[in-house]
């Protein structure tokens, strides 16, 4: 049952959208940190693995972990807008 803009959520259908949001929020925010920190962190062990010719830890620092950033960038508004047309809250 989707709401309508005169029709408002129940407290338990935003409860439920909210409970949805917030763990798409931080499974994205989880993935974010593991990218832009904890491999950095494991940089010169990875560094003996090598990718096209250059050191797999340069690589992640340099292009590895804005791929992942840009591709969780669509993600989350591919993911968030399934559960706005799901609750009956897109803009569209």
């Amino acid at each position: 049952m989707a709401a309508t803009p005169h029709q408002p959520l129940s407290r338990e259908r935003a409860q439920e959208y909210w409970g949805r949001t917030s763990k798409l929020m931080w499974t994205i925010l989880v993935i974010w940190f593991v990218f832009g920190f904890l491999i950095h962190m494991f940089a010169p062990q990875l560094n003996s693995i090598r990718i096209l010719g250059f050191p797999f830890g340069f690589y992640m620092a340099a292009q590895g972990s804005l791929i992942v950033f840009v591709f969780l960038c669509f993600w989350n508004a591919k993911a968030q807008n399934k559960i706005d047309e799901e609750f009956g809250v897109s803009d569209e």
